[in-house]
């Protein structure tokens, strides 16, 4: 897989020579448990049966169907072994900051044909908020799966955040609404490309944050969680302090109402 090099426009196969490198222009938790034994006259499920892999010859098929709807020179490029390579963008809709290497240059076409980890080069960290719909090009393999698209835009960004924390969905229009829909780990976006075609308003793929509905604490480091605790310890004492307040309140009512009552004639 191989990234473009700048974060908003273009891309740059590292696959091939330099001279041909170029740039584009838009720079549930508990499962149900199942009974080993079936009850008596029940409709056992049956599975229902995957769809059979596509042919060759039907890949070559789809990918001339996908070449002929290409305004630009993305095109999908099939090999001698049955796999193929093409492009997908990324949407980097991240509403949290990114943690990343503090003092650390940017990376060179150098340090990516060397595969030089940079991030590897120091222990400092510091957090800071990617730019809101940044755009990412990247040329991948139909053999590439969804981990690896997250983990290739995590290192080309240097982010040393936990991989955990992020999902690629895809997302598409339908009624004139946006819906979004995460992606399975070993799904393969390019297939997904293909089978939509090149129109992004068809389909199209966002990096988000990995919203689970379960807290991964595993995935969040030392400092983070550490910050957690402050925070948690902060809410705390203020609820603790609501609550007196809305006892004392309550206290100094009673009490005038006590007064006065002591006050009237009997």
């Amino acid at each position: 897989m191989t990234i473009g090099s700048s974060m908003s426009s273009g891309y740059c196969s590292l696959d091939e020579d330099l001279e041909d490198c170029f740039f584009t222009a838009k720079t549930s938790f508990f499962r149900s448990a199942q009974s080993k034994v079936p009850a008596k006259n029940a409709t056992q499920t049956v599975e229902e049966e995957k769809p059979e892999p596509p042919t060759v010859q039907e890949i070559k098929q789809k990918i001339e169907k996908y070449n002929a709807k290409v305004t630009n020179c993305l095109l999908m490029k099939l090999n001698d072994d049955g796999t193929y390579t093409g492009f997908i963008k990324v949407h980097l809709k991240l509403r949290r900051p990114v943690t990343v290497p503090a003092g650390i240059r940017p990376q060179s076409i150098y340090d990516a044909l060397k595969e030089v980890n940079l991030a590897e080069m120091t222990d400092k960290r510091t957090s800071f908020y990617l730019p809101l719909d940044a755009i990412k090009q990247l040329h991948i393999s139909s053999t590439t799966t969804v981990s690896e698209v997250i983990q290739g835009l995590l290192k080309k960004f240097m982010v040393v955040d936990n991989p955990q924390k992020f999902a690629l969905f895809k997302e598409m229009r339908k009624d004139g609404q946006v819906l979004f829909q995460k992606l399975p780990l070993t799904e393969y976006p390019l297939y997904l490309r293909l089978l939509a075609g090149p129109d992004t308003d068809v389909l199209s793929f966002v990096l988000k944050e990995n919203e689970t509905g379960e807290v991964e604490w595993d995935a969040f480091s030392i400092p983070e969680l550490q910050n957690f605790l402050m925070i948690l310890d902060k809410e705390e004492k203020d609820k603790i302090q609501q609550v007196h307040r809305k006892y004392e309140r309550f206290k100094q009512r009673l009490q005038q109402t006590l007064k006065e009552a002591r006050g009237k004639p009997g």
